[in-house]
């Protein structure tokens, strides 16, 4: 998720582990609440669509995406309106302030975007309405690849949002700096020793720059999570069905080699100094860091990072940077040995969802159809660099080339994998994210961050919990 978003641009009755936010956003979530009313005393022939907003007052790829469809809709429906209300927040704050939106009539929207690290949560607290009856009469849902339409599916079997694209997560690596290290051009690393011993000469030939980054600790939130410690742990040998849940037992995994083995690859990298100075990866800010400072100027040899990069590089957006494609080149995660399939991804996204007491329901999935038309979706995948959910789209050329780095990702969608975003994941994210931090301060061993971690695990999940 990117946030997924981008990006993607990533749980209650199980609380979300921000909700202790909630009184410190007082103020600004009851700005919200009021701003975003539907009610009894809704307009019929009005949706009121709510999303995030960019914090970056430079990029509005989303509002500007929603403004044209906002157009097209009501041009197709004359007489129906969209009202738009965009939540300005980082992520953390967009979900505690959707949550609260959606626990009443007075305050959900008529349709609202949904990362799909939270949905199972919504859903598990009734916030959501199931789409089934809506999905089956529409026949471009027949066009979506069926892992995207799992990310939305519930223990139920039920269906509650429509993916609107997807991320994947791989190598990013400055051809400028490997030159001057003598690596080569083309580097695809075969296993963690390769990305390691890279990172190694970056440090020894190539003073005042960071070798590499990779995303750790509670400030980096999901991306800590999702972005470095899953991408490390599904590429281990336990990694080869899910590390993390087990679906046979219903329940989550302790005890394994594997998460003990992540959480090494994310100690060596800061005990050794290849990644950026601690406080620096413990930064709130460090993933606006990384896409825009220490990329475009230089500062950074490798990044272990998303698909969705390129949208704030483009023209128009906040951070331009014409020759990123020259300057960058791309390379697959691979697997802790090299072992099969020798490449790991994770993958994300966002979903647009209606609320159970949205005042209009049938008008929002009109709108939904609207943005999900083929020529639709692929200008919101072109947008915001995003991974098409659509077959039809991923097959195109017109997509393959709208975007240097597009056939590359999308080419990672057979190796990629979803989180177990069941209502306890939040609480199993933070849990990871604490071990991770753990080490990388220094403050803990592996040893003892896992087992923390295991600790952390059965208090999350009721002690639904099989040791592997």
């Amino acid at each position: 998720m990117r946030p997924t978003a981008a990006r993607s641009r990533t749980a209650a009755p199980p609380r979300h582990p921000l909700t202790t936010a909630c009184a410190v956003l007082g103020l600004l979530a009851s700005a919200a609440l009021s701003a975003c009313g539907s009610g009894s005393g809704s307009d019929p022939d009005t949706v009121k669509v709510s999303f995030k907003q960019s914090t970056d007052n430079s990029v509005r790829v989303m509002d500007t995406y929603l403004a044209e469809m906002k157009k097209q809709f009501e041009k197709a429906n004359p007489g129906k309106k969209v009202e738009l209300v965009p939540i300005k927040a980082p992520d953390s704050e967009y979900y505690t302030k959707v949550q609260q939106m959606l626990r009443s009539p007075r305050t959900a929207p008529d349709l609202v975007y949904e990362d799909t690290f939270l949905i199972n949560s919504d859903i598990t607290s009734g916030y959501l309405k199931p789409l089934d009856a809506y999905l089956d009469s529409w026949k471009d849902w027949d066009r979506f690849i069926g892992t995207a339409k799992t990310a939305a599916r519930a223990e139920d079997g039920k269906t509650y949002g429509v993916p609107d694209g997807t991320d994947t997560r791989g190598l990013w690596f400055s051809k400028g700096i490997f030159a001057k290290a003598g690596l080569p051009a083309d580097w695809q690393p075969k296993d963690w020793d390769d990305v390691l011993s890279a990172a190694r000469t970056v440090k020894k030939k190539v003073p005042g720059v960071i070798p590499l980054n990779v995303y750790t600790g509670k400030p980096a939130g999901e991306a800590a999570t999702m972005q470095t410690f899953q991408m490390l742990l599904y590429g281990t040998n336990d990694g080869r069905t899910d590390p993390l849940y087990d679906e046979t037992s219903k329940k989550w995994i302790a005890g394994s080699k594997g998460f003990r083995d992540a959480l090494a690859f994310v100690e060596t990298v800061y005990e050794e100094k290849l990644g950026p100075d601690v406080s620096d990866a413990l930064d709130p800010n460090i993933q606006t860091h990384v896409r825009g400072e220490l990329l475009p100027e230089g500062r950074l040899a490798i990044a272990l990072d998303g698909s969705w990069l390129p949208q704030d590089w483009g023209k128009g957006a906040g951070h331009e940077w014409p020759t990123w494609s020259e300057e960058l080149g791309l390379a697959a995660m691979p697997t802790q040995h090299g072992q099969a399939p020798g490449k790991v991804s994770m993958s994300g996204g966002w979903t647009w969802a209606i609320p159970a007491k949205a005042a209009n329901p049938d008008l929002a999935f009109e709108f939904i159809k609207v943005m999900q038309t083929k020529a639709n979706a692929q200008k919101w995948y072109a947008a915001n660099a995003g991974i098409a959910v659509r077959e039809d789209v991923a097959e195109d050329p017109a997509y393959l080339k709208a975007q240097p780095g597009i056939e590359f990702f999308t080419g990672l969608v057979p190796a990629t994998h979803y989180r177990p975003a069941y209502p306890a994941y939040p609480k199993v994210s933070t849990a990871i994210q604490e071990a991770m931090e753990g080490v990388t301060t220094g403050d803990l061993s592996v040893a003892e961050a896992a087992k923390g971690y295991d600790e952390e695990l059965r208090a999350a999940t009721d002690d639904q919990v099989i040791e592997k």
